[in-house]
């Protein structure tokens, strides 16, 4: 944990010494929208993200913990066209049942780098409001390990850092925007392959963002940042993993999440939170189901 947090402390120092930010505005916390990024500007987030899975209902009781600090830069080519990157710092670690006792296992270093383009088709500008549309497209190259071991053997593959595999995305979003409230659908679908012997499922995900300015409630001068209340929800569809091309019967399904959240505004930045809790997990077999997922987060435009 005390790489994870140095890593993004450091990160955070160093942008904020360097660069001298302009103004931002609200945005989805779990996915991509459609607002522009301007030509030449350049957005960074940096999050940092906590998951616990502990429901297990196979023998080897499992208790999952995951920490990752994504960090996020998009730059405007064109007034349409912005390229997204993301590459994550990861520390996975799992508690399991084994003939030998109860064990930790997991890893922690660098995981997948993952490249986003997004362009904006059509768009519909009105003094104090905006919709946009713009369907983008994203692979994910296997830049994480995805060979590591421990003292039982190789680790297995959701504990890799990496997948080894390269994957592709496209999708949609839909972003409408007015000074008091924000509106933000996404529909992507992302294909997954193989690399040694191991294809985790393909995935389908629907994601909404509600954003509502709750301070101030009037827009006067001499305001200096605004408070959001943020309400999303993630529907996902997850095709069974195979091994050496035989479906996981304990992979794959249907989850559907909430996450209530908060982000206060300013010109210069974006400090935000959220947290993700499961409402539907038909899950196949005895795959694990997750607790929740917490998310701070931390946004600027330079």
């Amino acid at each position: 944990m005390t790489r994870l947090t140095s890593f993004c402390f450091f990160w955070l120092v160093s942008m904020c010494c360097l660069l001298v930010p302009l103004q931002v505005v609200a945005a989805p916390i779990t996915f991509v929208t459609a607002l522009p990024v301007a030509r030449g500007e350049m957005l960074v987030r940096a999050q940092a993200k906590l998951l616990r899975a502990t429901d297990d209902d196979s023998p080897g009781d499992r208790d999952l913990t995951v920490w990752a600090v994504p960090v996020i830069a998009a730059y405007g080519i064109t007034g349409k066209l912005a390229l997204f990157g993301v590459l994550p710092v990861l520390d996975k670690e799992m508690e399991v049942t084994t003939p030998l006792g109860r064990m930790k296992r997991g890893d922690s270093g660098i995981g997948d780098l993952t490249a986003l383009a997004r362009y904006t088709v059509w768009k519909k500008d009105e003094p104090g409001k905006t919709l946009r549309l713009a369907p983008f497209m994203a692979l994910k190259m296997p830049t994480g390990q995805d060979d590591a071991t421990d003292s039982i053997g190789k680790l297995p593959q959701p504990l890799q850092l990496g997948s080894g595999s390269w994957d592709y995305t496209a999708g949609l979003v839909l972003t409408r925007q007015t000074l008091a409230r924000q509106f933000d659908g996404s529909l992507s679908y992302t294909v997954k392959t193989e690399a040694d012997g191991f294809e985790f499922g393909d995935e389908i995900r629907f994601d909404l963002s509600y954003q509502y300015r709750l301070w101030p409630r009037r827009l006067t001068s001499g305001v200096v940042g605004f408070v959001y209340g943020v309400l999303e929800s993630t529907l996902m569809w997850r095709d069974n993993n195979t091994v050496q091309g035989i479906d996981d019967p304990d992979s794959g399904g249907v989850t559907w999440y909430l996450a209530p959240g908060v982000q206060y505004v300013t010109r210069r930045t974006v400090l935000e939170m959220a947290v993700q809790l499961p409402v539907v997990q038909n899950l196949n077999g005895t795959a694990l189901k997750n607790d929740f997922a917490a998310i701070m987060s931390f946004r600027m435009n330079f």
